[in-house]
């Protein structure tokens, strides 16, 4: 079962766990605080309130700095433990294996760290001072002192003052599962307290406030404060606490806090105006009320703080796969990182090619669309024109007409004809390059791995790119050849057939037939055409053939092959460099490592509190 002591206890280590890894509420937006989470008890008042001596006084020790000014500067989370016996001891989060039993030395202590943190200007800072107190004299109860609310800066003081100390008492205090001790001083108007003025803004029903009144023996003869200890001047759902510190004479005599709790416990019993409230009136009191409240409050919120806990956990941990685990400084596993991204990038781009991804589906419309259109759109009309089958059989026939078929005139027209697909073939080399040099680009984009290395980004894709200009050249000669080899043998059943041909027409050896007629150079630029179409049709099927094999296939086979032989070759400090993160996106994995591994500490420490309903 959760008793008092543990439940308190819980939130006090979380508290300090909060504080070691950066989390001491406030402004910080990139993750959602556990320590706002917690239900805490936040000790507000105005400078000479008694905020102080009503804190020693729950205590039962003299261990807060004193002085003139803004004395507390920095927040200090203030952990009561009660031990069932033994001497009293107190330890400080910052110095965890030091014990102290002299309590002037933690005041010094206190006013040492706070000093560290804001130098010994008069300035304030946000980051608490965690203090743990073990007594058989307290109750188990945790209390946030916060620096006195002010009204005017002085010496030594920024302008800005007055308003930082309220920002920050603020911060503290809206939070709904902060309790607030408000203290105003009785020999004061209630109604020129800071203390109640900020309660009753951030805490309108006053339903999560205190109120404690000090100094009731110094107030003027003939006056009490009966009517704000009991409601009237100024109603809270919780009670009003009436408290008598020890007077500044009695702390120049150093009269201990034993004699002072008993001369509290007299002065309210003995009262004429106070004796029927005295058994809700002092610091005893006060320290059991809040104690009880505080368990209360905090086994109402175990459910909710559980929760937050586990969904941050769930939150940070899928942040954390994200963004990648930190990256080791040996050579070897850094080559063997380099070497994994490397493949996921692979993979992906594969992926693109082999239709898991889009893209691959391009290549395929260069083929069936592109290299098509670009062969019906070439100039074979203009080439084999009347007019140019004339000119080029004439000039290929020189001095020596000739006797039947036009032997090198066709060779010419045909040679000039299919120097025209070179365009086409060259073309669909550069559009499947361009494709694949999109598809290199979107791959790095989509392989996240790859997110946290901008160098090692530029690296593969510098690699990729020069690997497919060589893929590219190899494919651009390839297409070339075929056209060449084309033009260097024509086929033989062409030639074959053209004397059957000439026959059909007529006996070819009777005198009438006029082989410089135009139906002779309209049937050879005829006979041109067939030939040019059969080799058109072949190409269309052997370009792509050729380039998938020089391109797309040595793309998804070798890509990165020579990226790899050199990044062998590679020393440490080299390789470091390619896995060199963007520095904003280390931080934040060093951010979410530190809030995970507080979310975790605060799962351990809820599982270790045995719970029952």
């Amino acid at each position: 079962m959760a008793t008092m002591e543990s439940l308190i206890g819980l939130v006090n280590r979380i508290q300090r766990a909060c504080t070691a890894l950066g989390d001491y509420g406030g402004g910080d937006t990139a993750f959602s605080s556990l320590w706002d989470a917690l239900p805490s008890v936040a000790v507000v008042g105005g400078q000479s309130s008694g905020k102080s001596s009503v804190l020693e006084s729950i205590v039962g020790r003299d261990f807060l700095p004193r002085g003139s000014g803004i004395v507390t500067r920095r927040p200090l989370v203030l952990q009561l433990y009660k031990i069932d016996e033994g001497q009293d001891y107190a330890e400080f989060s910052h110095l965890p294996r030091r014990r102290f039993t002299d309590f002037a030395m933690v005041r010094q202590e206190i006013q040492d760290e706070t000093d560290r943190v804001t130098g010994k200007t008069k300035q304030i800072a946000p980051i608490p001072i965690h203090l743990s107190i073990y007594s058989p004299k307290v109750v188990n109860l945790t209390l946030i002192d916060l620096p006195g609310l002010t009204k005017v800066a002085v010496d030594g003081q920024p302008e800005s003052i007055v308003h930082d100390i309220e920002n920050m008492v603020r911060s503290y205090v809206e939070k709904p599962n902060c309790i607030i001790l408000a203290i105003s001083p009785a020999n004061q108007d209630i109604a020129t307290s800071d203390a109640i003025r900020i309660a009753r803004e951030v805490d309108p029903t006053g339903e999560r406030t205190f109120g404690v009144l000090t100094k009731l023996d110094l107030m003027d003869k003939g006056t009490d404060a009966l009517d704000v200890l009991e409601g009237r001047s100024y109603r809270l759902q919780q009670p009003w606490v009436g408290i008598v510190n020890r007077s500044q004479a009695d702390i120049n005599k150093n009269v201990d806090m034993v004699a002072a709790r008993r001369k509290e416990r007299e002065y309210f019993a003995t009262s004429p105006d106070y004796g029927h409230l005295a058994s809700k009136m002092g610091s005893e009191y006060l320290a059991k009320l809040l104690s009880k409240h505080l368990e209360s409050v905090i086994r109402a919120r175990i459910p909710s703080i559980i929760s937050l806990i586990n969904k941050n956990i769930d939150e940070l941990e899928s942040e954390m796969d994200h963004l990648g685990r930190p990256i080791a400084v040996d050579a070897g596993a850094q080559l063997y990182t380099i070497l994994e991204l490397c493949r996921a990038f692979d993979r992906i781009f594969k992926e693109h090619l082999d239709g898991g991804r889009s893209g691959g589906d391009r290549i395929y419309g260069v083929f069936d669309n592109q290299l098509p259109a670009a062969l019906r759109k070439l100039p074979f009309d203009r080439h084999l024109s009347l007019q140019n089958v004339k000119k080029i059989v004439s000039e290929a026939d020189g001095y020596q007409p000739h006797l039947i078929a036009p032997e090198q005139g066709y060779r010419r027209l045909i040679e000039g004809a299919l120097n025209y697909f070179r365009g086409p073939a060259e073309a669909s080399v550069d559009a499947v390059h361009f494709v694949l040099k999109e598809l290199v680009r979107k791959s790095i984009g989509e392989t996240q791995e790859l997110r946290r290395f901008p160098t090692l980004q530029a690296e593969i894709a510098a690699a990729a790119g020069q690997a497919l200009e060589r893929f590219r050249e190899d494919s651009k000669k390839t297409v070339i050849r075929l056209v060449d080899m084309e033009s260097s043998y024509l086929t033989v059943d062409f030639f074959r057939k053209l004397p059957q041909e000439v026959e059909k027409g007529g006996n070819p050896a009777a005198p009438t037939v006029d082989r410089y007629a135009e139906g002779h150079f309209r049937r050879i630029g005829s006979n041109v055409s067939s030939y040019v179409a059969m080799v058109s049709e072949t190409l269309k099927t052997t370009i792509p053939k050729a380039v998938v094999y020089c391109q797309v296939r040595e793309a998804k086979q070798s890509l990165l092959n020579h990226f790899y032989s050199q990044i062998g070759k590679k020393e440490g400090k080299q390789l470091a460099q390619l896995l060199d993160e963007d520095p904003a996106l280390m931080e934040r994995r060093q951010q979410c490592a530190k809030r995970l591994e507080l979310y975790k500490a605060a799962r351990d420490e809820v599982d270790s509190v045995s719970w029952t309903r």
